[in-house]
């Protein structure tokens, strides 16, 4: 299988044979706290250190990949400049990871996972939820949407970005992310997967990037997940799990 996870590195124990990993590409700086939702994910895992995206959905919950898993994570939310202290910045331990059920490691189908943290976050400027859309629905081929994250902004460079870097990319057709056994899409889901990115345009989400939102409309529509090296990228598709994150979020609140 010749996949893109769009995580972390390194990371070869998380990833199906072949898999390749991206970052943000032909994208720009985004202003600072203008997307308060954002989450930098620390994950460690078997003694090593790796970083995901997430977006805070509640006072006290999470979304991310299911993909972005380990041993013990901690969130930083309110975060332009991940690498110097800022006064904006909260950060919350972890105190329960609930990837979905299905969640298939192989194939990454239902690539989708909650994160109940230890404590409320304080609601301010820097620091708010974003909206989810309502159960199943459909965002149109052509649709303009964005993407942000930490990850590495060239396919030339292992270096990551300080700042939190964002860039629009259109979802596409299913079709062009074809099941094609001897390509890269072989394991694309439409049910619970979105093909997101034009060839022509050359942008993308990618290393360091997973586990972050596709914001279409000021809603999360997709979560960062897998691709080729080039677009279109694999995105979770939100709408699908929405009976189950309210479910999971109503049976766990205090």
């Amino acid at each position: 299988m010749w996949v893109q996870i769009l995580l972390l590195l390194p990371m070869a124990f998380l990833l199906p044979p072949g898999a390749w990993a991206g970052e943000i590409i032909g994208g720009w700086e985004a202003k600072p706290h203008s997307r308060p939702y954002m989450a930098h994910l620390k994950i460690q895992r078997r003694g090593k250190s790796y970083v995901c995206g997430g977006f805070l959905v509640s006072e006290n919950f999470v979304l991310t990949a299911a993909h972005c898993n380990g041993d013990n994570i901690t969130v930083y939310l309110g975060a332009h400049n991940i690498q110097q202290w800022e006064w904006s910045q909260q950060k919350i331990s972890v105190r329960r990871q609930i990837p979905h059920p299905q969640y298939k490691r192989e194939t990454l189908n239902n690539d989708i996972m909650l994160l109940q943290l230890a404590k409320r976050a304080k609601l301010k400027r820097e620091v708010g939820t974003i909206a989810l859309p309502r159960a199943n629905e459909i965002v149109k081929p052509g649709t303009w949407c964005s993407v942000a994250g930490w990850g590495r902004t060239s396919t030339e460079s292992e270096s990551t970005s300080a700042t939190l870097r964002e860039v629009t990319v259109m979802v596409m057709l299913d079709a062009k992310c074809p099941k094609d056994p001897y390509g890269p899409y072989d394991n694309y889901n439409p049910s619970t997967m979105m093909c997101v990115g034009d060839p022509a345009q050359g942008k993308d989400s990618s290393k360091g990037d997973s586990g972050g939102p596709l914001v279409c409309r000021k809603t999360a529509q997709g979560i960062v997940s897998w691709g080729p090296p080039t677009p279109p990228g694999v995105y979770t598709r939100v709408s699908t799990f929405i009976p189950w994150i309210r479910a999971t979020m109503r049976r766990l609140q205090p």
